[in-house]
């Protein structure tokens, strides 16, 4: 069993199955979303 967390906030996102336990990394919706927000205000 694998788990998707996210690189921001260390929520767990999902899980995936593996043959071996592994960890990836992705950034959650909720990051995600502050990002895009705070690119549009630099803009």
């Amino acid at each position: 069993m694998g788990t998707i967390v996210c690189q921001s906030c260390d929520a767990t996102i999902d899980h995936v199955e593996e043959e071996k336990v592994t960890v990836l990394y992705a950034t959650c919706d909720h990051c995600q979303h502050e990002k895009d927000q705070t690119v549009s205000e630099i803009r």
